[in-house]
């Protein structure tokens, strides 16, 4: 398998700092925010200088995770969110990295199904192809915290969208915390729908609690309520043999030493996937 660094472990960093961490630690690649790869461009650095410095560490970039907010559908805000698109596959087109992440937030939670999968459809058929331009391949990241938050429905939109560049990544948290999936069906899924893996911990929200991923996701692997044994068997049986990136979005970790913390997502991820 390819591992991979995810740039939200170390959420109070920045881009480059990101590649030695990736790199010092033993990771194959890191999974970058665009919040950090732009802050760093427009701050005097540029794509090639970044190209170079992953050359540099030898860390691939697998992932631009994200484009958020993809239910954006009246008209000004929608070109916007196409506009964003195409400065993110650009600059994964760049870095040659293959996959660039999509979700949806909460824009569409007040509409009924049909009407948030008709806007979700046709987005993502527009995004589709502007990545498609630029040889990209798009991830959906179905969230717990939204009504499109289940394994069903996001294989649902794919088959309805109908482009070939257009899969999921396999969440843990997400996908146990949405509570409308089980492991056994990311084992019946198609393998090629499977773009990533983000290997993580934490719990449900709780009755009467509100959403918020800063306290829902403060967990370690094996802190939180994920069967994390599980969700692995369920991708293994896929035959899945992709990136694989734990994804530690964790205030109380954000705030211990940056190195110390790739080291620890990179032996947990190898002791998890070695049992």
């Amino acid at each position: 398998m390819k591992t991979a660094f995810h740039g939200v472990s170390v959420w109070y960093s920045n881009a480059v700092t990101q590649l030695r961490i990736a790199s010092e630690a033993g990771f194959d690649a890191l999974e970058i925010l665009p919040e950090h790869l732009f802050r760093y461009i427009d701050n005097g650095g540029s794509l090639e200088k970044f190209l170079a410095l992953m050359e540099q560490h030898g860390i691939e970039i697998s992932c631009i995770n994200a484009l958020k907010r993809i239910g954006r559908h009246q008209p000004e805000e929608r070109a916007e969110m196409l506009k964003e698109a195409h400065k993110i596959c650009h600059a994964a087109q760049f870095l040659k990295c293959p996959v660039v992440q999509i979700m949806a937030l909460n824009e569409l939670d007040h509409l009924s199904e049909d009407a948030r999968n008709e806007i979700l459809i046709s987005n993502i058929g527009d995004i589709a192809d502007i990545a498609k331009q630029y040889g990209i391949k798009l991830q959906i990241e179905v969230v717990a915290f939204t009504r499109f938050n289940s394994l069903s429905q996001g294989l649902d939109v794919i088959k309805r969208v109908g482009r070939d560049n257009v899969g999921l990544v396999i969440d843990f948290w997400h996908l146990h915390a949405g509570g409308n999936t089980q492991p056994d069906e990311v084992a019946r899924m198609d393998v090629n729908l499977i773009y990533g893996i983000h290997f993580c911990d934490g719990r449900a929200v709780r009755p009467g609690e509100e959403w918020d991923e800063w306290v829902q996701r403060d967990y370690q692997p094996g802190e939180g309520d994920v069967d994390i044994a599980a969700w692995i068997e369920a991708v293994r049986a896929t035959g899945y043999d992709g990136v694989w990136c734990p994804e530690q979005l964790s205030p109380t970790h954000w705030e211990d030493d940056l190195f110390q913390i790739g080291k620890d997502n990179y032996d947990s991820l190898i002791e998890w996937t070695s049992r």
